[in-house]
């Protein structure tokens, strides 16, 4: 069973940064789209950000500008640099590895943005 661990989560006030990873044991992360999902209490889980095997982005309105998604691929991991971070940001935020008939999920980490 493939496992993506998620690091980097915290607390910070608003208009910090933080930097999330997605590591991955058995797979190459390269191979797969992978994806920053979040969810925060009471909301469904959404896609902050997610990155092609091609190396193509995309970001939900809402950080837009704010966040990126990157590949570290020597580490075998998969970034998110968040800056200008604002308390509607808090939430657990998950990655999530995918190609045809292949789908894993991490177990979260914590971030939260205190105003």
């Amino acid at each position: 069973q493939v496992q993506l661990v998620e690091s980097g989560g915290g607390l910070v006030q608003a208009g910090g940064s933080l930097r999330l990873s997605c590591a991955a044991s058995e797979i190459r992360l390269n191979f797969y789209a992978v994806g920053w999902y979040r969810q925060a209490p009471g909301n469904e889980r959404e896609l902050v950000a997610s990155i092609t095997s091609g190396g193509y982005t995309n970001y939900a309105d809402s950080v837009k500008g704010r966040f990126t998604i990157s590949r570290d691929n020597a580490k075998n991991t998969v970034n998110l640099q968040m800056t200008s971070l604002k308390p509607e940001d808090t939430a657990v935020y998950y990655c999530n590895a995918a190609r045809v008939g292949y789908n894993s999920w991490g177990q979260g980490t914590q971030v939260t943005v205190s105003s």
